[in-house]
């Protein structure tokens, strides 16, 4: 590997040293530096971090833009790519980014996307869904917002690049850890987000079939056979209980 690009890879973590390991593998070297913001982890996540050369900074948990923004201030370059420890840079997108930034970039931000893996299986399965997100920018034009539930960047009115390149996303050790994260992202939703009551139930009827639908057809789930059937039901489920929890915290506010 040739000299390293100007960029800081940050990455938020917590209790993550079974996966953070080779997300940090597949960026060492070839950007110039990679920070680690760790919430208090109790497991090995900043020893493996620090052992493969990360600079681990604890930060006490504020919500997901509010640490993606502290990881930002912490890089010592402009240049960010944001990873979350379950997300591995493919050699295609490594060596486009190294390309690029060896170049000028014709852009501030790039969306690059983050194609799913199923849980035990080692690559994204046949037209994997994925999200297509900003995770390369320079910081001094876009950041990420103050949202405590939604980590996006904030590209205002800029033009944003695509790259071809993707990332492989571990999202999930099991199934049952799944249905963990989807239940614990609906509870911190139900903290900041206010829907009108007659609205939460006129989708009762229709929430688990439409999200059912979308995730097995429109996100090709499909093609997952078994496992792809499981997980538009897992997603479902979850947008369907998220109603309840949505009315119950409302009926909790006003009572």
């Amino acid at each position: 590997m040739t000299k390293p690009v100007p960029v800081s890879c940050t990455i938020i973590a917590k209790n993550e040293a079974d996966r953070i390991g080779e997300c940090i593998r597949l960026v060492i070297g070839w950007v110039d530096e990679v920070v680690v913001i760790d919430s208090g982890s109790t497991d090995d996540t900043v020893k493996v971090a620090e052992a493969l050369g990360a600079r681990v900074i604890h930060h006490d948990w504020p919500g997901y833009g509010p640490q993606k923004r502290y990881a930002e201030d912490m890089a010592k370059n402009d240049w960010i790519l944001n990873l979350d420890a379950d997300e591995y840079v493919t050699p295609e997108l490594r060596d486009e980014i190294v390309a690029l930034m060896k170049t000028s970039p014709s852009r501030n931000a790039y969306r690059i996307r983050i194609r799913n893996v199923y849980p035990g299986q080692s690559k994204p399965r046949l037209w994997a869904d994925f999200h297509n997100y900003v995770r390369l920018y320079d910081r001094r034009v876009v950041r990420f917002r103050e949202s405590a539930v939604h980590d996006t960047v904030d590209t205002r009115d800029e033009k944003v690049g695509q790259l071809e390149g993707s990332v492989a996303h571990f999202s999930a050790r099991t199934f049952a850890h799944i249905r963990e994260k989807l239940a614990s992202y609906a509870d911190l939703q139900t903290k900041v987000m206010k829907k009108p009551v007659w609205q939460l139930w006129a989708r009762v009827p229709f929430e688990y079939p439409m999200v059912f639908l979308r995730y097995f057809i429109a996100r090709r789930h499909f093609t997952g056979g078994l496992e792809g059937l499981y997980s538009a039901h897992l997603n479902a489920e979850a947008r369907f209980n998220r109603l309840f929890k949505f009315l119950n915290a409302q009926k909790k506010g006003q009572g």
